[in-house]
């Protein structure tokens, strides 16, 4: 029993170091909401939460809490999500919106939101390391990109060309259905099956979006005179978004044996 609680309390503890860039971002989401549109010296809310954020990720480099080659995949997955945010929050599209002012920002999306999706990156940059994680019977990095590519292009085509999604999950599912992933709590090594962490992954995005929306760091169009709850459908969004992070991360920061095992590079 005593050692279940140690792991329980040591698996939290890396949670939430893994997550701490997120945490941190929700925090300031509650805490400024008061803020509204108004503008501060200058600047408004969404331009506080950029240099807030940026502050974050030069602790966390220079704490040695993240390194430089994390620091690269997050960057990467934070251009790409900065693409695909200023097409879907275009007039034309509107797939959701940022209702308030900003001095920094790139057509309809302030600066910061590339952010958010940066805290997904680094949530699993950060826990690879942490958890000591490798991967057995990974599919191999040719499907796994393709995968995560038309995922991404997705997101944008589905508006002139026909939603491929289940495809995508179909497909997904296929791949990573025997893939297993292994990390280490209390020097035991833990084996569980993939799927499954990734869509409570998923969940736990959907959650800290409903937080997000509720604050009104973005709105979906019918939250726009009365918030509700993310509508469940959100969860498979996610979950492709969680893929093509993940693909990027264990691409750039570890390497595939040819019989599937996956191992962080020394």
């Amino acid at each position: 029993m005593i050692s279940i609680f140690k792991s329980g309390i040591e698996f939290s503890f890396k949670a939430a170091s893994a997550a701490l860039f997120g945490i941190l971002l929700l925090v300031a989401f509650v805490l400024s909401a008061q803020m509204g549109s108004q503008e501060f010296y200058g600047f408004f809310r969404y331009d506080y939460l950029l240099f807030y954020a940026l502050i974050i990720q030069v602790c966390l480099l220079c704490l040695k809490l993240e390194s430089w080659a994390e620091a690269k995949v997050i960057a990467l997955f934070h251009v790409m999500a900065m693409v695909m945010e200023v097409f879907l929050t275009h007039p034309q599209i509107a797939s959701w919106q940022y209702p308030q002012p900003a001095v920094f920002k790139i057509l309809t999306v302030p600066l910061f939101a590339g952010f958010m999706y940066s805290a997904v990156g680094s949530f699993f940059a950060r826990s690879l390391r942490l958890y000591q994680v490798s991967f057995e019977k990974l599919p191999g990095f040719g499907n796994m990109l393709i995968l995560a590519l038309l995922s991404y292009i997705n997101f944008m085509s589905k508006f002139f060309v026909p939603d491929i999604r289940m495809i995508l999950f179909v497909w997904s599912v296929v791949i990573f259905w025997e893939t297993k992933i292994k990390f280490q709590l209390q020097h035991h090594q833990v084996q569980l099956p993939m799927l499954p962490i990734l869509m409570l992954l998923a969940f736990i995005i959907w959650i800290a979006e409903n937080i997000s929306t509720f604050y009104k760091i973005w709105l979906y169009p019918s939250q726009v005179d009365a918030w509700h709850m993310v509508g469940w459908g959100k969860l498979g969004s996610w979950y492709l978004l969680l893929l093509l992070s993940l693909v990027l991360v264990l691409k750039i920061l570890g390497t595939r044996q040819s019989a599937g095992a996956w191992s962080l590079k020394n």
